[in-house]
């Protein structure tokens, strides 16, 4: 009885705590309730379905019409993830619609081919706000993070196409993605460096126009020097590029030098419009998690577009969001774990509980110290190479059946490490374990049929309770539970016939990795349990950890990242996985000390990761 009140108590804790994240966070994003939310779902020009928040401050009203701000998420990401900017930005007053570009979302996919379209729904949304009787339609921005930049560029292009009196975007923020500097209507600079002379143009007209290229950008922000050298983000303002954008499209060789941070006005067509470059010493993903960002961001729309209720930019309340989004990631993997204990009570699988207490083996000593260190070694190096090997290959041969190349990529790398992981695991059985004396039953590695159709129904249980709390965030307060890129939120149905392709490769490596963590390397000296844990913790993220190090290390450093022969991506790709595999260790263990079952915790943590990852990418036709 005292255990299970333990457990009813951690349960009872977690489900407060995501109280409290949905509570904050709205209040927060609401500015206490004066700023209206709405979740929109629309048939666009285009023919697709389209998603957004739209955000509507009590100021802006059919008799006071306000700014609208359009603005977008990069590759892989969602509309969630602006939101430090909508926060700020509605709560000076602006009327800020946030999208789920096509393919990322609750937005329908679209083939490749599309994404030019009316700015990958950028400008579908630029259209629509201009339709809504409370925004003034002289006053209406476009801004988006990477790819999001891309389509606002798509978007003027669009916008172009118009007379200068019908067309409707005035002010454009580009945020970690390059300017047009030609009137070449094709694809803008994306993904590229400037390889041939050029005719610099003006495309942005009278409209104003910022840039905020980070110094540390792993995708944007080079070209070709003299003598065939290439230039590295953190030179960006010197560029002849750059130069040319300052001066509104002059020839760089007959232009006036310029600086960043600097706002530059020119009369164009009649109207005064204003250039300027920001470029604060950061990373392509940091662009969206960074107050600096926030702050330029605000200054940019203050000066162009004007805010009705000025507040200073450094004023920002968006990191209490973040922090209560936070509380409710926590609040989340304490669910998972406590409500699986909690089922152990229940009639219907109170027979996977563990029947006694689930101790560790005794420590490793001679060879058995040399197999354990081995296996964590061997795992580890061979984790770091497959992960680097596996990009080109895996980006060449995905088949059509699978429309996320992220999730793709990741889920081989993560099958492959689960073979890899249960070869390991059979050698050191064969070759020392099972002559040590080690019972495979005892350990929990071999299970019944009937226990492991349990595991499966209550690993399923579980996860669905889980979701259910994200489902209610995203339903009565609008939001859900992150930090930075690591993100839990609500999805549409088509999702979980995704996830269902992809969850054979991550229950390959969770499942594998839970009987390794658990089954095996469970072996402690005296009462320091802890640092068994700690260290297989450590050893589950130390690969992905040390080439993030040398990536970012070499860029800091050079100017350019270390992998350059690779895609950026990956280093990108890398960052979650940082917290996402090692928390794994965490999340079993602490279920295998309940059950000495192994199968549960790692099938459990093998559907989370699958729902997550396909909840938060591109899927493409």
């Amino acid at each position: 009885m005292r255990e299970k009140k333990g457990v009813q108590r951690l349960l009872i804790i977690s489900i407060i705590l995501c109280l409290v994240s949905m509570i904050g966070a709205s209040l927060v994003q609401t500015s206490g309730g004066s700023i209206t939310i709405k979740d929109l779902r629309w048939e666009t020009p285009s023919g697709h379905l389209m998603s957004a928040l739209l955000l509507i401050p009590e100021n802006a009203t059919e008799e006071t019409p306000a700014p609208g701000i359009v603005t977008s998420h990069g590759w892989y990401n969602n509309r969630e993830m602006q939101d430090l900017n909508y926060v700020e930005m509605a709560r000076r007053g602006y009327v800020v619609m946030s999208i789920d570009m096509y393919g990322h979302g609750n937005s329908d996919a679209v083939p490749p081919s599309e994404w030019p379209n009316r700015g990958t729904g950028m400008y579908d949304a630029v259209e629509l706000m201009a339709d809504l009787p409370y925004i003034d339609i002289n006053r209406i921005g476009v801004t988006g993070h990477s790819n999001g930049a891309r389509a606002a560029n798509w978007s003027i292009l669009e916008d172009n196409k118009k007379s200068e009196e019908d067309q409707l975007i005035s002010s454009v923020l580009l945020v970690a993605n390059d300017a047009m500097y030609t009137n070449d209507p094709g694809e803008p600079l994306y993904w590229a460096m400037r390889t041939d002379e050029q005719e610099f143009a003006n495309v942005y007209g009278s409209r104003d126009t910022g840039i905020i290229a980070a110094q540390y950008d792993e995708f944007f922000f080079r070209s070709l020097g003299e003598h065939g050298t290439v230039t590295v983000p953190r030179n960006y303002i010197q560029t002849e590029y750059a130069q040319s954008f300052l001066n509104f499209g002059a020839v760089p060789a007959e232009a006036e030098e310029r600086e960043s941070y600097s706002i530059y006005r020119q009369n164009v067509n009649g109207e005064e419009a204003v250039r300027v470059i920001y470029n604060p010493a950061q990373i392509h993903p940091w662009n969206h998690f960074s107050g600096n960002v926030v702050e330029s961001t605000l200054e940019f729309f203050d000066e162009t577009v004007g805010a009705p209720n000025p507040i200073e930019p450094a004023s920002q309340i968006w990191q209490f969001k973040v922090l209560f989004n936070f509380i409710g990631l926590i609040g989340f993997v304490m669910f998972v774990i406590s409500f699986t204990k909690f089922m152990l009570f229940t009639e219907a699988f109170r027979s996977l509980k563990a029947q006694k207490e689930v101790t560790a083996r005794t420590a490793p000593k001679g060879a058995g110290l040399l197999w354990f260190w081995g296996g964590l070694i061997v795992s580890a190096v061979v984790s770091g190479f497959s992960y680097l090997a596996l990009y080109n290959w895996s980006m060449e041969n995905i088949p059509a059946f699978y429309n996320q190349a992220p999730v793709y990529y990741i889920g081989v790398w993560s099958a492959v490490m689960g073979i890899t992981t249960l070869v390991i695991l059979f050698l050191s059985y064969k070759l020392f374990s099972k002559g040590q004396g080690m019972n495979l039953r005892d350990s929990g590695v071999i299970i019944g049929f009937k226990p492991l159709l349990k595991t499966i129904a209550l690993a399923l249980i579980v996860c669905s309770a889980a979701f259910s709390l994200v489902f209610i965030a995203d339903y009565f307060f609008k939001t859900d539970f992150r930090i930075w890129i690591i993100a839990v939120k609500a999805f549409t149905p088509d999702k979980i016939f995704m996830a269902l392709k992809y969850l054979p490769f991550f229950l390959a490596f969770y499942v594998a990795n839970s009987i390794a963590v658990n089954s095996f390397n469970f072996v402690a000296g005296g009462k320091k349990k802890w640092m068994n844990i700690a260290l297989l913790t450590l050893f589950n993220g130390i690969s992905v950890a040390v080439l993030a190090v040398i990536q970012y290390t070499s860029f800091f450093v050079t100017g350019e990242i270390y992998f350059a022969d690779l895609s950026p991506i990956i280093g990108i790709w890398l960052l979650p996985m940082i917290i996402i595999i090692p928390l794994a260790a965490i999340v079993t263990r602490k279920i295998y000390l309940a059950t000495n079952n192994p199968y549960l915790g790692g099938i459990i943590y093998g559907i989370l990761v699958t729902v997550i990852m396909v909840t938060n990418t591109l899927t493409q036709l």
